[in-house]
């Protein structure tokens, strides 16, 4: 037999804030790990922490900081770069994807994006043109086009959410170059495991997955809380695979790609460490590279393709 739920009973089997023991809370600090309630919490590079651990936090960075100047350095990032003082790259970002998703709507003229303009249907990341026709901008500018408004707000205020802290915690440079390989490896996933009539696949998804990839690799350098990260992962998860008309492989490989860019970020020795960045960097780059040269490959040989008129616009169509 089963019984209805005692909201009463679960709050009470909850703990209580460890700063105000009369609250049951289910969240706790991403530093620490104590329960603490939303008031007690505040939002850091790496999740949530509480005030405690922010300030001490704070006190530890001025310190580091003192000895960075004392020693003739300036403060830096997880990653070895110069430490930002506010994001910068992840509102030019999400304010490029902004317009360039009205621009497309101008042309099409439907916030949804129903009638296809030839301005998204030349950028969107489409199998057979990029393969067959090399068509290779596709990889990248599909990765700033959006179908709706849903599409475009929901990935908007993930890039918010999750890119601004990210910067801060590594670097402008290493972002940027984290956020354009985690794309990388969301468009090369579609081409390379899936078929030249799969749909055209759009949105900056991959990258923001290979974001979440990003806060991973930081998770288990830093040994921090990894609550907060596998309720973002899971959320995440459970999207792709339940809303209808997501790119399953897109989120893949960007998370696969932004996990390994960043493990080549963090763990570069520290002896001539940019070489070593650039060098893993590098090495994750030319692997994504060469799947897409043999998917490509194999498609010239299997393929014959043209642009055939369809319905007013003109579509490539591949026989084998």
């Amino acid at each position: 037999m089963s019984q209805p739920p005692n909201p009463q009973y679960q709050q009470a089997a909850m703990p209580g804030c460890w700063w105000h023991p009369n609250r049951p809370t289910g969240l706790s600090c991403s530093r620490c790990a104590r329960p603490a309630c939303p008031d007690c919490l505040r939002e850091a590079s790496v999740g949530f922490q509480c005030t405690d651990c922010v300030q001490a936090g704070r006190r530890q960075d001025r310190v580091q900081q003192k000895q960075y100047r004392d020693a003739g350095y300036g403060a830096t990032t997880l990653a070895g770069a110069r430490q930002p003082r506010t994001a910068l790259v992840t509102p030019a970002f999400l304010v490029l994807n902004v317009v360039i998703f009205f621009i497309t709507v101008a042309l099409s003229g439907s916030i949804s994006n129903n009638n296809i303009s030839e301005f998204f249907q030349l950028g969107n990341l489409d199998n057979a043109p990029t393969l067959a026709g090399n068509e290779w901008w596709r990889i990248f500018t599909s990765g700033f086009l959006h179908f709706g408004l849903l599409h475009i707000a929901s990935n908007a205020f993930s890039l918010w959410f999750v890119g601004r802290p990210l910067e801060l915690a590594l670097g402008r440079l290493p972002f940027t170059a984290l956020y354009f390989v985690s794309m990388l490896g969301g468009s090369a996933a579609c081409l390379v495991f899936s078929g030249l009539d799969a749909l055209p696949v759009v949105g900056a998804s991959g990258a923001i997955f290979g974001l979440i990839g990003a806060y991973t690799v930081i998770v288990v350098k830093l040994r921090l809380n990894p609550t907060w990260l596998l309720v973002i992962l899971g959320l995440n998860v459970f999207i792709t695979f339940q809303v209808p008309n997501i790119s399953i492989l897109a989120h893949a490989g960007g998370f696969v790609a932004g996990l390994l860019a960043t493990f080549a970020l963090l763990y570069a020795p520290e002896k001539n460490r940019l070489r070593w960045q650039i060098g893993g960097i590098a090495i994750v780059v030319v692997a994504i590279i060469g799947l897409i040269a043999w998917k490509d490959a194999q498609t010239v040989s299997a393929a014959y393709c043209q642009f055939t008129p369809y319905r007013g616009q003109s579509v490539y169509i591949c026989y084998r």
